[in-house]
């Protein structure tokens, strides 16, 4: 590898847009690299392992905050990982919470996909039915069995909230 990489030479290494990279500059994630006598950006072996890590955190759907936490503790390898710990800890718990919230989705999905069962047309659609009655605030079948938590307020509920 050479010594002195171009912005477009640094994504295309790391698969990581231009833009995006120009982005993790300015919010700090990503240091500043030097110019050189043209004015190019000139992006050396540090800032494609410190791209490397961070789109390897995103791959792990981190959000940029801990990602720059973590960036921390690597400048920092003196400090304690509990915090790191925390972080990785905190991921999970997200993780965890949106497979329960995808399940459940899924367990509404097959119910409304099991209102139609056979080619009808649109207007004997069950899962048209079930739609248009879940928008006039019945509960429709991809909700009848879902706990209360996750069943929409019907529209005449969500008015008088407020």
């Amino acid at each position: 590898m050479k010594s002195a990489m171009r912005i477009g030479e640094l994504g295309q290494s790391t698969g990581v847009d231009i833009e995006t990279i120009r982005y993790y500059e300015k919010t700090g994630l990503l240091k500043n690299p030097e110019r050189s006598s043209n004015g190019y950006r000139a992006y050396g072996p540090e800032h494609l392992e410190r791209l490397s890590f961070i789109r390897h955190c995103r791959a792990l759907d981190m959000p940029l905050a801990d990602i720059k936490r973590l960036l921390e503790f690597v400048e920092n390898p003196a400090a304690d990982c509990g915090g790191i710990d925390q972080l990785i800890s905190t991921q999970l718990s997200r993780v965890r919470a949106r497979l329960k919230s995808m399940r459940a989705l899924e367990q509404q999905l097959t119910a409304l996909r099991n209102s139609c069962d056979t080619n009808h047309s649109a207007s004997e659609c069950g899962i048209l039915h079930e739609l248009v009655a879940a928008a006039q605030g019945e509960i429709c079948a991809c909700h009848r069995d879902a706990p209360s938590a996750t069943t929409p307020d019907p529209p005449s509920a969500k008015r008088h909230k407020a």
